[in-house]
């Protein structure tokens, strides 16, 4: 009885298995052959343009370096000097915001920081815009702006009943106070953002000078780099947005995309700009844009650093990203009209469009997810779709060696960067997609966490809590093994089958995919 039970069970198993192979077969040459390779050949030219906007980049950014055109060279600058005469009234009034939501963490580092900028005490305003919903952490920041009152700052705790808009919302509420009516210049610092003393006067003489000039942008430093590997991969990917993007856009074009902190905006630039609009989650784009269509140029300062904080949970990572990966697509969505119809120049309109929105905002994030996570993989399948070796191997090094340059230190880390970054292109085409289409997630804005000070802080415990609680949502991660298991499946399909040693990197990505999606990246902060 049990062996004709065994025949049985292996008879319908041989039969199930040979419909899905009839009907695979039958599938294949009209409808999975064509559509691999359509999106085989749409990788191939979105990974050209890509490969261009490199290469024309890095030509830029070295014949800078050869002829040395630093910003003191291309415009009028002169450091402010004292007036016997005049007094401090021969400096400008400033106002600096510090728009701020829950942060417990690094309120004292950054309204410390902007209590301690070198300027006139009677020409500057310290405006602390509190977003927060704890009840806690607001009396803790007010009395901190207290204790610098006290020591003679002209500092303002400012707070709104609701959180509109968000980071923009409160941007534009603060700039509606009356004593904001005399200010010139608006400086601009996240929470986590910490300015050298002389900040102020070495941005502000470009903007003083230059009355054409609307913006002046600072580059980040990170403090907490070193901290995880997860930190480290971050580094890398915005010393190549600092050290080339942003230097390309100021040299070439006056023009370039607000980080949203570590920035001076001319208030009457900002004001003929249409101030800050709440539309997308992606603000200071939108304003820089805006501004930029105006006319009004921007510079930026890559030898002028500002220290902040790098997300080193990946809970934070993911978030951050969605924002920055969302945001400017959908602007693209909403924007791409007005650009068209505006009065610039037929080269800054191209510039914007197709460079600045199109391929780096876009097409990047696109093409890395589907090319090398999904089509790659799949063509171990269908050995008749054939992929060109400039395509799968020597494009994507190039792309990925100029993406490096930027930080020399980490160059033996690029194995790893890779991989991460494939990893992270998941969440990032999500995100764009979303962006383009508007979906659902389209205006989530999730603040980034920060620790305070780069180093890691366990949440306190309290004796009444007894034992940490663990969530599994925090620590598993389904679209990562999902991805992972696809992966590896397809690494063993082509260790089996194929001839063309993809495995090697499947296999690789494949547990890249399974680390981030175990938990094992960044730093794991339980909770109480």
């Amino acid at each position: 009885m049990e062996m004709v039970s065994s025949e049985l069970f292996q008879g319908a198993s041989n039969d199930i298995a040979g419909q899905i192979g009839l009907m695979w077969d039958q599938v294949k040459a009209p409808v999975i052959l064509p559509l691999l390779r359509v999106a085989v050949f749409l990788c191939l030219v979105m990974s050209l343009m890509l490969f261009v906007e490199k290469i024309y980049m890095t030509v830029v950014i070295v014949v800078l370096k050869l002829f040395g055109k630093r910003p003191e060279k291309l415009y009028k600058w002169e450091p402010l000097r004292d007036d016997l005469e005049l007094g401090s009234s021969a400096f400008p009034m400033v106002l600096v915001q510090i728009p701020m939501y829950n942060e417990k963490e690094v309120y004292k580092l950054s309204i410390g920081a902007a209590c301690g900028l070198s300027w006139p005490s009677d020409r500057i305003i310290i405006q602390v815009l509190d977003d927060s919903t704890d009840s806690v952490i607001k009396d803790l920041v007010e009395i901190e702006c207290q204790r610098w009152a006290s020591k003679g700052i002209n500092i303002r705790y400012e707070i709104r009943d609701n959180r509109n808009g968000y980071k923009a919302g409160a941007l534009r509420e603060g700039m509606k106070h009356s004593y904001v009516k005399n200010c010139d210049f608006v400086a601009i610092f996240d929470a986590d953002f910490q300015p050298e003393s002389d900040f102020l006067l070495r941005t502000l003489p470009f903007l003083i000078h230059n009355p054409e000039v609307g913006l002046v942008q600072a580059r980040w430093k990170f403090v907490n780099a070193n901290e995880c590997l997860m930190t480290r991969m971050q580094e890398m990917s915005l010393d190549y947005h600092f050290t080339v993007e942003q230097e390309v856009g100021s040299s070439m074009y006056a023009f370039f995309g607000f980080n949203g902190t570590a920035g001076v905006w001319r208030i009457s630039a900002l004001n003929e700009a249409g101030g800050w609009k709440d539309r997308t989650i992606v603000e200071d784009m939108d304003l820089a844009v805006r501004a930029s269509f105006k006319g009004w140029k921007f510079v930026y300062l890559s030898n002028l650093k500002v220290k902040n904080e790098l997300p080193c949970t990946f809970k934070a990572y993911r978030y951050q990203q969605h924002r920055w990966s969302c945001g400017p697509a959908n602007l693209f969505r909403k924007m791409f009209m007005e650009i068209i119809k505006t009065r610039e120049t037929l080269l800054k309109k191209v510039h914007v469009i197709y460079s600045f929105f199109f391929v780096r905002k876009i097409v990047a994030h696109i093409v890395t997810f589907i090319f090398y996570c999904v089509v790659i993989p799949s063509t171990v399948f269908l050995p008749e779709v054939h992929i060109p070796k400039w395509g799968s191997i020597y494009i994507p090094s190039i792309i990925t060696i100029l993406n490096a340059v930027g930080t020399p230190r980490s160059l033996h880390l690029l194995v790893f960067w890779i991989l991460f970054e494939n990893v992270m292109s998941l969440h990032r085409a999500k995100a764009t997609l979303i962006g383009l289409l508007e979906g659902r997630r389209v205006n989530e804005w999730i603040v980034t966490e920060k620790q305070g000070g780069g180093a890691f802080k366990m949440r306190t415990i309290s004796k009444s809590d007894g034992k940490q609680r663990f969530v599994m949502g925090d620590r598993l991660h389904v679209l990562e093994l999902g991805m992972g298991a696809f992966l590896f499946f397809c690494g063993f399909y082509d260790l089996a089958f194929g001839k063309n040693y993809y495995f090697i990197y499947l296999f690789l990505q494949a547990s890249a995919f399974f680390v981030v999606g175990f938990g094992y990246v960044g730093t794991f902060v339980t909770r109480p």
